[in-house]
C-alpha cells in the first residue's frame, strides 16, 4: 500500500512550494491523494468508457450540493464522431478534443425552475441576474464533482471552457434551449500517460485568515513565476509581434499578454439572447 501521507505532502509540495503537515491517523487519505496529486490529462487511449460507467459517473456528479435544492446544472453527453469533430473542428488549438472517446459538456439550467412555477401555478418574479448566476455555479460544482468522481475510477479529464468563445454555435450545434448555456465542456477517457502537477499560487496568496489581504503580492507573484519555471518553463511566449520576447517569461507575464485583448466580450450578449435577465 503506498504511503499517502507521503504522497500529499509530495504533491502538494510541487503545487503549493509549501510543506504542509498530514497526519498519519487522519480519515480519507486516499480521498485526500486524489485531490492533491490531480492532474489535467490529454491524451487518451484507444479505450472506450462503458455507458453504464458513465452514467455512473453522472449520478455521482449530480449528487453534488446544489443551491436551495434547485437542481440547476445538467450535463450533456456527446459521444457521436460527427458531433465531436464539429466541436473539435472549432478548437483547433485543442487536438485532444478530437481523441477523447466522450465528450461532456455542462449546461446552467435556468429554465426548468420557471417551468416548474408555471406548472404549479406560481408566479416567477425571480427573473434577474441571480438565476444566471445560481444555474451557472450549480453546473461548475457539478463539473468539478464529475472530475474527481472520473479520477476515483482512473479516467482522466480535461475540462475546456473555451467553448464559450464559440458558445452561439455550440448552442445551436447542440439545440439548446432559451435560458440554457453550455458553461464548460470536458474530455473524459483513459489516460495514455500519467500528466503532471501544475504548481499554483502560493497559499498565502490564495488562502485569507480572517480579513482579505494582498500584503506584498508582487513579490509573491515573482517568487510563484520563478517556483513554475523551474518545473513547468512555458514553452511558447505569446504575443512577441506585439509584445517581444521577455527573458523571465513566467505565469504572471503569460496571462497579462493573454488578458491583454479583449476575450468572449459578446457573452453577455449571447447570455442575453437566451433570454437570461442580467439586471
Amino acid at each position: 500500500m503506498p504511503d499517502l501521507t507521503s504522497l500529499i505532502r509530495e504533491a502538494l509540495m510541487e503545487r503549493f512550494g509549501e510543506e504542509l503537515q498530514v497526519g498519519d491517523d487522519l480519515s480519507g487519505l486516499d480521498g485526500l491523494a486524489r485531490f492533491a496529486a490531480h492532474r489535467v490529462h490529454r491524451r487518451y487511449a484507444a479505450r472506450d468508457v462503458a455507458p453504464d460507467l458513465l452514467r455512473l459517473l453522472c449520478a455521482c456528479a449530480l449528487s453534488a450540493p446544489s443551491k436551495s435544492d434547485l437542481q440547476q446544472g445538467d450535463i450533456l453527453v456527446i459521444r457521436d464522431r460527427v458531433k465531436r469533430d464539429a466541436i473539435a473542428s472549432l478548437l483547433t488549438e485543442m487536438p485532444w478534443l478530437a481523441d477523447a472517446p466522450v465528450f461532456l459538456v455542462f449546461l446552467a439550467n435556468g429554465r426548468r425552475l420557471p417551468e416548474v412555477s408555471r406548472m404549479r401555478g406560481k408566479p416567477f418574479p425571480n427573473d434577474h441576474l441571480d438565476l444566471f448566476f445560481n444555474a451557472t455555479v450549480d453546473a461548475t460544482i457539478v463539473m468539478t464533482t464529475f472530475l474527481h468522481a472520473a479520477e476515483a475510477v482512473g479516467l482522466g479529464c480535461c475540462p475546456i471552457s473555451v467553448i464559450r468563445d464559440h458558445a452561439r454555435i455550440i448552442s445551436e450545434m447542440l439545440e439548446l434551449p432559451a435560458k440554457v448555456v453550455p458553461v464548460a465542456g470536458m474530455c473524459v477517457g483513459w489516460p495514455k500517460e500519467e500528466g503532471s502537477i501544475t504548481p499554483r499560487l502560493s497559499l498565502d496568496v490564495t488562502v485569507h485568515e480572517e480579513r482579505f489581504t494582498e500584503n506584498g503580492l508582487a513579490g509573491k507573484i515573482d517568487a510563484y513565476d520563478r517556483r513554475r519555471a523551474a518545473t513547468r518553463p512555458y514553452r511558447i511566449q505569446r504575443d512577441t509581434r506585439r509584445f517581444g520576447r521577455s527573458e523571465s517569461y513566467g505565469w504572471s507575464e503569460d496571462k497579462a499578454r493573454q488578458y491583454a485583448v479583449p476575450l468572449r466580450a459578446d457573452f453577455g450578449a449571447f447570455v442575453r439572447a437566451k433570454n437570461f435577465n442580467l439586471e
